[in-house]
């Protein structure tokens, strides 16, 4: 050990009392680690106060000024030095932590605000005076009469003035300004009742309005699909099934979106418990647990779920920034998520995402013409004008002349049939009215053996054969594994692996869900255990490797689907070799057979790895492609 190490000293350490000045900043420096964080705790009060409308501004990215401006019930002129006092709240009495049901309630958000920046409060309760008060580096002033006709200004400036070190760690401008706007935008969704203004103001003036959505109504779920429709966008409120579900005390509701869904990332994930926004591993985890069947590793669901419970039952106060919760019962949580939105996935049956349609709509393009294959334009560089009226009566015999089959030497359409690689189905015309009113109509065509084109009411329905039977395959694959359940083959010398003591407590706690799916462990004295039973599906095992990978999944996720993961795989495989293959030419009762079955069977509408096994288009859609509407 080198001699100059500063941990080591000949001198006895002092205990000393801290001032308030420093006290506050400790503390702002567990609240308020940007410019976003002191948005969050400001928006959060005015919601409190029973504000309908809230206005937020910023400048610099909320480096310079943060003001929020509400209509809530406000605080009166006496109470407003105590406001800025720590550890003074008006939202619990302190007699029960455990019974909160507002945002706030520690009562360290204001005084540690003010010791790191210029805060003002300007407020006015009912027809009483307004007043001000204002606090620099935790220097509090006097209160002062204002002019306000009703709620309460905040505005803070210069933020981290009073700690410098802190804003060489902020980051840009822009960056702080995406990061308010992310804060405020997940507070509008847990809020839908409340209208909220977001403004940029950097430069002065009025400034510009990044965010506005008003005050939704109607009740809870058209107020939430409105508000997840402004926030998160149209798209996903056209694809999000509703989730509605309660067990023991606690109920989930929102929306989350269809499997053919998905992102690149979970940036479309807003988790809420009793309203307030939370980014929990224990949530995020049942989250992906739910999807996990039907999306690949690389993709992530989208939703935005509410867990509403009785304070007891859960507690918020265990992170500085209240964005973590610990439930009393974790499992229950997690359970309600994965089986509700496994439900709600299971009734959506074969539906597929919009966006599926949109995307293939969006791949047409227009005709290419002229040498350097320039899109056609008119005199003035304008976009060619369709001229969609209907054909006359000769023109339409003359062309039916033409499509004729002909017994001289100019061939029909019918004497060319053998270069086409595809087949037109006849029209049987005592079934089509009551086949074309069911989901995916009825089969017309065969195009490249691979993709079936059906007809429906409203449209048109294209279907990737192979992915489509593949998925019908492996749906019964895995109802037949659930009933006769997984067969194990017994390791002829048990495996030992050694582990440390919380780790083989962890992986004991989990053996008997492991030993349904064909992996028996066993303790096997000390801190080791015997494994002696692997799936049989999977063949050889590394049996040490699998349990760490279970541990490293139990450690980071709360549970471990990897064995599930693994012999799910081995029946996806199975499914795509005893599937329908692409290029076999299927008749016109096997095309509607596989069409029937995907509409009986869930989770059909998309493959085993997330993609759609179907495009639907709409006849408009369509007739929009030619410029007829």
């Amino acid at each position: 050990m080198p001699v100059d190490n500063p941990n080591i000293s000949q001198d006895v350490p002092v205990i000393r009392q801290l001032d308030d000045a420093a006290i506050n900043r400790i503390a702002a420096g567990e609240v308020v680690e940007r410019p976003a964080s002191a948005v969050k705790e400001l928006v959060e009060n005015a919601i409190d106060a029973g504000s309908m409308r809230i206005e937020i501004a910023y400048a610099d990215g909320g480096k310079t000024l943060i003001r929020i401006t509400d209509d809530g019930c406000g605080i009166s002129e006496a109470q407003l030095p105590l406001a800025l006092s720590r550890h003074a709240t008006s939202k619990i009495d302190g007699s029960d932590l455990l019974d909160i049901h507002t945002f706030g309630f520690r009562g360290e958000a204001l005084p540690s605000l003010g010791a790191v920046g210029r805060l003002t409060i300007t407020s006015r309760v009912g027809s009483a005076p307004a007043a001000r008060i204002s606090v620099e580096g935790s220097v509090m002033g006097p209160v002062k009469p204002a002019a306000l006709s009703g709620g309460t200004i905040v505005e803070l400036r210069d933020l981290f003035y009073a700690t410098p070190a802190r804003l060489k760690f902020m980051r840009t401008d822009r960056a702080e300004a995406q990061a308010i706007t992310d804060v405020v935008k997940r507070l509008a969704m847990a809020e839908p009742f409340i209208g909220f203004t977001l403004r940029d103001v950097t430069g002065g003036g009025e400034g510009r309005v990044t965010f506005r959505t008003e005050a939704e109504t109607g009740d809870l779920f058209d107020a939430l699909h409105g508000r997840l429709a402004k926030i998160i966008g149209k798209e996903f409120a056209e694809n999000a099934l509703r989730i509605d579900a309660e067990r023991e005390g606690l109920r989930l509701i929102g929306y989350a979106a269809l499997p053919t869904y998905s992102r690149g990332s979970s940036v479309a994930q807003y988790l809420f418990v009793n309203g307030r926004p939370v980014k929990d591993k224990l949530l995020v985890g049942a989250l992906r647990g739910a999807y996990f069947d039907y999306l690949s590793r690389d993709r992530h669901p989208a939703a935005a779920l509410f867990i509403d419970c009785d304070p007891h039952l859960v507690d918020v106060n265990v992170h500085p920034a209240k964005s973590e919760v610990r439930f009393r019962d974790p499992g229950m949580a997690r359970g309600l998520i994965v089986s509700s939105l496994r439900h709600a996935l299971a009734e959506a049956g074969h539906r597929a995402s919009t966006t599926v349609a949109g995307a293939t709509l969006g791949a047409f393009r227009p005709e290419k013409i002229g040498a350097l294959g320039a899109t056609p334009q008119g005199p003035q560089g304008a976009a060619r004008v369709y001229q969609m009226d209907r054909p006359s009566m000769g023109a339409r015999v003359a062309a039916y002349q033409a499509q004729a089959p002909m017994a001289g030497s100019e061939p029909g359409f019918a004497d060319l049939t053998e270069a086409y690689s595809a087949r037109v189905e006849p029209v049987v015309e005592a079934v089509q009215p009551e086949v074309e009113a069911l989901p995916l109509g009825a089969a017309r065509a065969q195009v490249h053996e691979n993709y079936i084109v059906a007809q429906t009411e409203t449209g048109m329905v294209i279907v990737d054969q192979h992915a489509a039977h593949e998925r019908l395959v492996y749906e019964k694959l895995k109802q037949q594994m659930a009933e006769n359940g997984v067969a194990a083959q017994a390791l002829l010398i048990p495996e030992i692996v050694d582990l440390s003591e919380g780790d083989c407590a962890r992986i004991l706690a989990v053996a008997e869900p492991l030993s349904i799916l064909g992996l028996t462990l066993e303790a096997f004295g000390g801190s080791a255990v015997a494994v002696r039973e692997t799936p049989a599906l999977l063949g050889e095992v590394n049996a040490r490797a699998m349990v760490l990978d279970i541990l490293d999944e139990l450690d980071d996720q709360g549970e471990s689907m990897l064995v599930q993961a693994k012999l799910e795989a081995i029946l996806s495989r199975v499914a795509c070799h005893g599937s329908v293959r692409s290029g076999r030419r299927m008749r016109a009762e096997e095309m509607n057979a596989l069409l029937r079955e995907m509409e009986a069977t869930p989770h059909s509408g998309q493959c085993n790895h997330g993609r759609p096994t179907y495009v639907e288009l709409k006849l408009s859609d369509i007739e929009r492609l030619f410029g007829r509407t």
